[in-house]
């Protein structure tokens, strides 16, 4: 049955089997197939899991291990839903970032950063490079599924000003962290380049 859906676009859900993989580790996974395992919640297709590999791995071949092992099961998304889908990650960041800058006293949830050029003068690639910038430093420095919500955030920002206004939860995570917050100046300077 998974043969018939496409493995990228098709919304992932634990089975009774990957309930108790979670609990007992008793299928002896990898660390990057059991990190999957463990997001995979019934909402996000494989499309969407695939940026919490970071690199590391083909989504395709994890799932599908994850399917052999009946860990996970497929569903077809309907037309309906991925649309619903493409029109809600647009408020998320604001939201998320709003309400997360406000939870850690940072006063601005804008997409005004002071000293930086306009939104328009940015290029597509200046957000891919400032987005994958982002998530690779929270993955590196805070740890990897430990900011979930906040990388779920940056990777849909698909504008600057989404973006910039993201930036205020990565900054606040990265202040409260003993590590990013010792290289948050010289992450800032390198971010701020493609922001």
């Amino acid at each position: 049955m998974p043969e018939t859906f496409d493995l990228t676009t098709a919304v992932y859900a634990k089975t009774a089997v990957g309930q108790q993989e979670i609990q007992t580790r008793s299928l002896g996974l990898s660390p990057l197939v059991r990190r999957i395992l463990v997001l995979v919640d019934g909402k996000r297709s494989g499309s969407e899991l695939a940026p919490f590999l970071s690199g590391n791995g083909d989504i395709e071949e994890i799932l599908g291990q994850l399917l052999t092992l009946d860990c996970v099961e497929a569903q077809a998304r309907t037309k309906p839903m991925a649309s619903q889908a493409a029109a809600a990650p647009a408020p998320a960041p604001a939201a998320t970032a709003t309400s997360t800058a406000t939870n850690e006293g940072v006063e601005s949830s804008s997409s005004e950063i002071p000293g930086l050029p306009s939104a328009g003068s940015r290029s597509a690639k200046d957000n891919e490079m400032a987005r994958n910038f982002m998530i690779n430093s929270v993955n590196s420095i805070i740890g990897q599924n430990m900011r979930v919500s906040l990388v779920h955030d940056i990777f849909h920002a698909e504008t600057t000003e989404q973006l910039r206004v993201v930036y205020h939860a990565w900054a606040s995570s990265m202040s409260n962290h003993g590590m990013g917050a010792k290289r948050l100046p010289e992450l800032r300077e390198k971010l701020f380049k493609v922001l």
